[in-house]
């Protein structure tokens, strides 16, 4: 062995690697710490893990249907600018992603990193550090839904925000050209209005119970008595529900009626039934800490120098 631990943890400083990344590196390198570096540049190791620490929070939500047309997925990929989300390159690696998802159904983002890639040789987690490599910005699978049966997507905004959604309905209804528009209509009508649930049944009952106590005080501070500030508060109830529940949102293509009531129209000009069953909404870097450009534009000019 041509290196010492000390060697090891040099290298590990400089690149950020694993241990046993860097020892790997100087056992190819003959113990060369220049040569070492190259190795894990090659693979992709030390600008994925230097480059870990930097905030992704812009990028892309994806979202489409497989071929088969009975498999949606959405995804969300961050990268650190939006001028990386555009590039046709992080939006292959983004594709891969959702069809490898399409294809392996893998439980979670860990085991789809570990999957191999579709229509690839590397697994999702060795092609994301060859993208960070040559794109040179960190880059991140943040989440992923997937779902099966009748089903639809939708993109909006270039990849701002992404929808799925799947409906319980029969084979012969979901493949109609009059379901697939109606099930187009529902995905805008979650990206626009962004629900939180899917029905009044969906809304957790201590969200409930907190949102009465809220309305009670209001009606309470309002001077009502005491005998009609229950109606009042169920009044107000069904108000909040149809302003965070899908079904009983007002549907924003017909103001008079409700997507409950879409619903039940589509379903009886077809002759059947349909039901929403689930949807997923993602949009691009929500709940994320955004990076200060000050600080990304002083790194790019020591780049430089």
């Amino acid at each position: 062995m041509n290196f010492t631990a000390k060697d090891v943890a040099a290298l590990r400083e400089k690149t950020g690697c694993g241990m046993m990344d860097c020892k790997k590196a100087l056992t190819e390198s003959n113990g060369d710490m220049e040569k070492a570096i190259d190795f894990l540049r090659e693979k992709g190791l030390a600008a994925s893990v230097k480059k870990a620490g930097r905030v992704a929070a812009e990028g892309v939500a994806f979202a489409a249907v497989s071929e088969c047309g009975k498999i949606a997925v959405v995804i969300e990929v961050n990268a650190e600018t939006d001028f990386v989300a555009k590039n046709a390159d992080f939006q292959a690696f983004v594709k891969t992603c959702a069809d490898t998802v399409i294809y392996e159904n893998p439980a979670d983002v860990d085991a789809l990193l570990a999957c191999k890639a579709h229509g690839s040789e590397l697994t999702v987690d060795a092609l994301l550090k060859e993208k960070i490599l040559t794109i040179g910005e960190n880059i991140k699978v943040r989440r992923f839904a997937r779902y099966e049966g009748a089903v639809t997507s939708y993109v909006h905004a270039g990849g701002r925000i992404g929808v799925i959604v799947k409906f319980d309905t029969s084979d012969e209804i979901a493949s109609s050209a009059a379901f697939q528009t109606y099930a187009h209509n529902v995905a805008m009508q979650i990206a626009a209005l962004n629900p939180e649930y899917l029905d009044e049944n969906a809304v957790p009952a201590d969200r409930v119970e907190k949102e009465k106590a809220i309305l009670t005080e209001q009606i309470v501070g309002e001077g009502k008595p005491a005998n009609i500030a229950e109606k009042i508060v169920a009044g107000r109830l069904n108000k909040f529900f149809k302003e965070i529940c899908l079904v009983d949102q007002v549907y924003v293509q017909d103001s008079s009626m409700t997507v409950k009531q879409y619903t039940e129209s589509v379903a009886k000009e077809l002759g059947g039934e349909i039901k929403i069953a689930a949807y997923t909404r993602f949009e691009k870097g929500e709940g994320l800490e955004k990076r200060d450009d000050s600080n990304y534009a002083q790194e790019i000019a020591e780049l430089v120098k």
